[in-house]
């Protein structure tokens, strides 16, 4: 069964749909289709802006639809081609590792860099667990996590649609080569380019299945104990949870850490914060464990959005620390602009 016949809307004819009836007929692949569109262009926002305008073609090109074929297929086909455009004219997005070597020290002053197109989290929240379609590779959760995604950054846009279109989503090659409107033999070539640098560089295990290899109640402690850890302002604790060749990164700012010394001597410079200035939320991102930070402003008494930390585990520790810093992050997983004072337990030092 191929991707254009599994869990697709019947066909639709277009002569008596408005857009009220549009709307809630593409309702049900919104989602997904999002998903694809972030999986394309490395960024909610972009994903977002994708979207629409898939959307908004979709509607004026309704009627030479017709009723031909899969919507869901059609939708496809018109988020793809959005996507290539904007891959076309953007180029792709980074991560702090894509810029230069890791620093052995903590770097003073490590600011955000400028005129770099960065790598964004994903909220991940309704997506499913399981392949798109009977055919495809990989489920879609696997599809969202960071170092997959970051991997087709690497990819010419070409080959980066060959690959979600066959590999995520399940399309035969013809299927493709319609839908991208080029032959199944530079479909077949597009893929075979793309394999080869994903397979020189995702880990060997997936983060799904690493999970899978924990239970729930051992996951929840990781993300308590990683949150109490800064929370505290306690390094050792923090160190504690991680493996020996650890990685840190903060997207925007461009320096990165590897190594428990290196990581170490960053959590004991970087301003972790005495105990209260810190509080948490976990999060769904990339398919993998997250928290959203909040820190508290000097003068203010709130404490303020921070930053998306995605963790990457390796067995029972941490392997990748992948903080996303920025106030805008959060709006995009539905979380609050601020969080109200802690109360403190009675005795308690003051933080």
């Amino acid at each position: 069964m191929s991707a254009s016949t599994a869990r697709s809307p019947e066909p639709v004819g277009t002569g008596a749909v408005d857009e009220a009836a549009f709307t809630a007929l593409v309702a049900p692949l919104r989602r997904e289709l999002h998903a694809h569109c972030y999986r394309m262009l490395g960024s909610v926002h972009d994903a977002d802006d994708a979207l629409q305008d898939t959307l908004l073609r979709a509607w004026r090109g309704l009627p030479g639809f017709a009723g031909r074929g899969s919507l869901r297929s059609w939708l496809y086909t018109v988020a793809t081609r959005v996507c290539l455009d904007a891959v076309a004219s953007r180029g792709r997005r980074a991560l702090p590792v894509d810029l230069g070597p890791a620093s052995d020290r903590a770097v003073p002053g490590n600011r955000a860099a400028e005129g770099v197109a960065w790598l964004g989290p994903y909220p991940d929240a309704g997506l499913a667990t399981v392949p798109a379609a009977p055919d495809a590779r990989y489920e879609q959760r696997e599809a969202v996590e960071l170092a997959f995604v970051a991997a087709l950054q690497h990819l010419a846009g070409n080959q980066r649609a060959a690959l979600l279109l066959f590999d995520v989503l399940g399309y035969s090659a013809a299927e493709i080569a319609a839908m991208m409107s080029t032959s199944t033999t530079s479909v077949n070539s597009a893929l075979a380019r793309a394999r080869r640098v994903l397979a020189a560089r995702l880990p060997a295990t997936t983060q799904q299945r690493a999970l899978r290899t924990l239970d729930d109640a051992r996951l929840r402690e990781i993300v308590v104990r990683y949150a109490t850890a800064l929370e505290d302002g306690d390094a050792e604790a923090l160190v504690a949870l991680l493996t020996e060749d650890v990685t840190w990164s903060m997207p925007p700012m461009p320096h990165w850490y590897r190594g428990l010394g290196a990581v170490m001597d960053f959590a004991r410079a970087a301003p972790l914060g005495p105990c209260g200035s810190w509080r948490h939320l976990p999060v769904a991102a990339n398919g993998q464990l997250a928290v959203a930070g909040y820190l508290c402003r000097e003068g203010t008494g709130r404490y303020l959005p921070w930053s998306i930390d995605v963790l990457t585990l390796r067995g029972h520790r941490i392997a990748e620390i992948t903080s996303f810093v920025g106030d805008a992050y959060l709006a995009d997983f539905g979380l609050p602009d601020s969080l109200p004072p802690q109360p403190r337990p009675a005795g308690a030092p003051p933080g």
